[in-house]
């Protein structure tokens, strides 16, 4: 009798530090298995170019908005002057170094006529931006000042700059983020822009 009750109480103490092994080895898996996980995640934004991330605003109507007019500028900016021709919109501001390395490409592209070119001035103090544009030029066919941001964050800007493709149907066809290079316009938005101009005119994609 006792060496059944000893047995018995054998096989439920047995029982039970299975059960604390187990769930040790399950306290020390889980930190491993969410060590791997962000690991992952790390190697799947290795080698992915942060200019091609996806925008939810690719293919919807640009956002409704109206700013004022750049310091010394007359024509600001809002959604309804989006409208009719494709274009470019490019947010830009004066304390952004990327922002002077794409300069000259819109400039470029401006006195070419190749595409007009729209700016938001984003979070600028407004001597600041009109300095810039008057030391630098000014590429912008309407430039509206977006102080406070909040037109930015509707158009989901991460940081500055970030040029986006319009179609004359108003709606944001491609995002480019970072810098505009000689690269991005002739492998991506110029082809683009040609494009989005033959549909609106009927013709082939």
């Amino acid at each position: 009798m006792t060496r059944n009750i000893t047995t018995d109480r054998t096989g439920e103490m047995d029982s039970s530090s299975a059960g604390v092994v187990s769930r040790r080895r399950l306290l020390y898996a889980i930190p491993a298995i969410g060590f791997g996980g962000l690991a992952a995640i790390f190697a799947w934004g290795i080698g992915r170019d942060p200019s091609q991330l996806p925008s939810t605003l690719v293919g919807k109507p640009v956002p409704k908005f109206s700013l004022p007019p750049v310091q010394g500028r007359t024509l600001g900016l809002s959604s309804r002057d989006l409208y009719g021709e494709v274009s470019l919109v490019n947010v830009f501001a004066s304390w952004c170094l990327e922002c002077r390395a794409e300069h000259p490409l819109l400039l470029r592209l401006a006195q070419d006529k190749t595409v007009p070119i729209h700016g938001i001035s984003y979070k600028d103090r407004p001597e600041d931006a009109a300095r810039w544009l008057n030391t630098l030029g000014d590429p912008y066919t309407r430039t509206g000042a977006d102080r406070d941001g909040r037109v930015a964050i509707d158009w989901g800007v991460y940081g500055v700059p970030e040029t986006f493709v319009v179609g004359a149907d108003g709606r944001v066809a491609y995002k480019q983020i970072g810098a505009v290079t000689e690269q991005a316009l002739s492998e991506t938005i110029l082809p683009l822009v040609e494009r989005l101009r033959r549909q609106a005119k009927g013709g082939s994609p």
